[in-house]
């Protein structure tokens, strides 16, 4: 059987020749497939392309949001720990201010009992109303006076021996992973370890607040104070006069942990500092992790 093709005739413009060339169906059908294979190829790997640069522009993006809400939750954080700290100094001062006037805690009934009188305050009720005027009796003239006994004003001594285990700036929350400020240090502590003031002060705090847990927060004057974190126990009360060395408490688990240890924290003019400025060539912390430097 004769084959169908067809039949291209090139003529050549100055001589006049005609050239016939066969082509045979099936040899262009197969040109137009591969033509065909080939634009849906191209086709193909443009698309691929495009949704790839469309996918990595959407990346960049989520990442700078995510970088910029992180920016924002340290921002939130710092002030946060600022604002615990100025509460814990308005506390103390709303003591001296009530004291000042004449003011007395006092516990009363409830509202349905109110006319019958005072409760019986509790045991543990009683030693805090002990503790209050204790600390209220601790008047702005005397804390004046005793600054002029205050010679280690400036911390100079590691309040646990132990190894560093969080250092100050920039860390990942062991909690839950994310990117935070660390506004002070994580030093090795057991259940009970006792607890010493690293420089002369006035108790400013000894409470319970938030995150922090059972906290004391020491005033060693010039805007400077100290901060110590997650006790399990206190052993001075607010308004006390304290030196350098003192037990003032002891190590817990208390607050926003995730075992027991001391978080220590040193903050001029409310604002934290690296402890490392004043700690760094203390003799008293032995053993400090190499991975973990200030």
């Amino acid at each position: 059987m004769k084959q169908h093709y067809f039949v291209v005739v090139l003529a050549h413009s100055l001589h006049g020749r005609l050239r016939r060339i066969h082509v045979p169906h099936h040899a262009l059908y197969v040109v137009l497939g591969l033509a065909l294979l080939g634009s849906v190829s191209l086709f193909g790997a443009v698309s691929s392309y495009l949704r790839m640069a469309w996918k990595v522009a959407n990346y960049n993006t989520l990442r700078g949001e995510v970088e910029t809400l992180r920016a924002q939750y340290k921002e939130l954080e710092r002030q946060s720990t600022q604002k615990e700290v100025q509460l814990a100094s308005l506390q103390v001062m709303a003591s001296e201010v009530s004291l000042a006037l004449g003011l007395k805690r006092r516990i009363e009934g409830a509202d349905d009992i109110s006319a019958e009188g005072a409760l019986v305050p509790t045991y543990n009720e009683s030693i805090e109303e002990y503790n209050f005027l204790k600390a209220a009796s601790f008047s702005r003239v005397q804390r004046t006076f005793a600054r002029q006994f205050q010679k280690n004003v400036v911390p100079s001594m590691w309040p646990v021996n132990g190894q560093i285990t969080s250092r100050f700036g920039d860390r990942s929350d062991p909690l839950n992973g994310e990117g935070g400020f660390h506004a002070g240090v994580d030093l090795t502590a057991t259940m009970g370890t006792p607890v010493y003031a690293a420089a002369d002060g006035i108790v400013s705090a000894a409470q319970y607040s938030g995150r922090y847990g059972r906290l004391i927060l020491i005033d060693h004057g010039h805007g400077m104070t100290t901060l110590y974190a997650h006790l399990s126990k206190f052993e001075i009360i607010p308004g006390e006069e304290v030196r350098r060395g003192q037990l003032i408490g002891s190590s817990g688990a208390s607050g926003r942990v995730s075992g027991a240890h001391l978080h220590f924290e040193v903050r001029q003019g409310g604002s934290p500092v690296n402890p490392a400025r004043y700690l760094s060539r203390s003799t008293v912390l032995t053993e400090v992790r190499p991975d973990l430097p200030f």
